[in-house]
């Protein structure tokens, strides 16, 4: 078994940023240092630096993702707008990674996280397909990607052409001349049907109308999501879906759907056959493919020994750290899934973390000078 006193699981975007915050802090590497008084190590379960950004689709270029906010104390260097995301961002990741030196070990899948014993100070256990660590705390990272939404329908079994979730797409090109239904309102979904759109005929299919916002997605904006999405984490509820909380916006490539006639909502279909969808309305829509772009949730199943949930499905938290459960934070999680506020939680996550290890009154004039004069990125 090996030990650590803080244990990171991923090392994506808020991965890395707690990892940052950690060494600034005086961490020692687990890897190198095992015997130092406070250590962490990363474990992440890709085979190279990106997190999930390595598996988007092709056409997913820098110009046309959301924004990816800098890591901290690391700029991102000037890139081509057309280079697509899942080459610039994993590149820029693993420049970071090399610059920090932070103690990273990968590919490592974490199976299980559970108490050692019954104290509520005692350690966790970490159980991955690469042995064991004990910690005093876990600060989750793991994100939502390998965690896809999958609706069941009537008659989906029975479907004679292809189905497959956002995660699976990589390329318009594989729908040229196909009857595409897209099922879905975020963001990816408008992505998506806007590209294949291009080369295919197409029908969206919503569960509710979606809803678009006029004028630019402001600081006041965002400041009021986030405020709604932390009232729902902090009262325990299980929280929505990001554009539940957002809208969407109208992006170059909304009005270009839009503007090709391919934005047209329909109400959900009822049930799924052979030859393809039966509608709302009775009648049937033949179609080859069906693409599920229906988001993600939080990859947690690793924490389920912890029994972390409450009745309603939610896990209450107090900034990052679990209610039910202190030594464990989440991060990437709630108001925390966009890169700035994954960037910010890494830090608040380390700093909770922190706080909770240090026995009262004994902490030292210069950790303080250390917390007054880091950066806040």
């Amino acid at each position: 078994m090996s030990r650590a006193t803080a244990v990171v699981i991923g090392a994506g975007q808020a991965g890395l940023s707690a990892g940052y915050h950690l060494h600034r802090r005086g961490f020692a590497s687990a890897l190198t240092d095992p015997g130092a008084e406070r250590s962490f190590v990363i474990l992440d379960a890709e085979d190279r630096p990106g997190g999930a950004w390595l598996h988007r689709w092709n056409s997913l270029t820098m110009a046309t993702v959301n924004g990816i906010f800098d890591l901290p104390g690391f700029r991102q260097p000037p890139v081509d707008p057309a280079t697509p995301a899942r080459q610039a961002v994993p590149e820029y990741f693993a420049a970071f990674e090399r610059q920090m030196q932070l103690p990273i070990l990968r590919p490592v899948t974490v199976t299980s996280v559970t108490r050692a014993d019954d104290q509520p100070d005692g350690e966790l256990l970490i159980d991955s397909d690469r042995g064991t660590w004990a910690a005093r705390a876990v600060i989750n990272a793991t994100g939502t990607w390998t965690n896809p939404t999958l609706p069941a329908y009537p008659g989906q079994a029975s479907f004679a052409g292809r189905q497959l979730h956002t995660r699976d797409y990589t390329s318009l090109d594989e729908f040229t001349g196909q009857r595409v239904a897209i099922v879905g309102g975020g963001i990816s979904a408008v992505q998506q049907l806007e590209e294949i759109s291009r080369v295919a005929e197409v029908f969206w299919y919503t569960r509710r109308e979606p809803v678009f916002r006029d004028g630019d997605f402001s600081p006041e904006v965002g400041r009021d999501v986030i405020s709604r999405v932390t009232a729902d984490v902090e009262a325990g509820n299980l929280t929505g879906s990001v554009v539940s909380y957002t809208h969407l916006s109208w992006t170059p490539y909304a009005l270009a759907a839009r503007q090709r006639g391919a934005l047209v909502r329909r109400p959900m279909f009822t049930r799924i056959e052979p030859a393809g969808v039966r509608n709302a309305d009775g009648t049937l829509t033949p179609v080859d493919t069906i693409l599920w772009a229906t988001g993600f949730r939080a990859a947690l199943r690793h924490l389920d020994p912890l029994a972390l949930r409450n009745e309603r499905g939610g896990i209450e938290l107090r900034g990052t750290q679990v209610a039910a459960e202190p030594r464990v934070h989440l991060i990437g999680f709630g108001p925390s899934q966009s890169t700035v506020g994954a960037n910010r939680a890494g830090r608040d996550a380390v700093h909770a973390l922190s706080k909770h290890l240090q026995p009262a009154n004994t902490s030292t004039g210069a950790e303080h000078a250390m917390v007054r004069n880091q950066g806040r990125p």
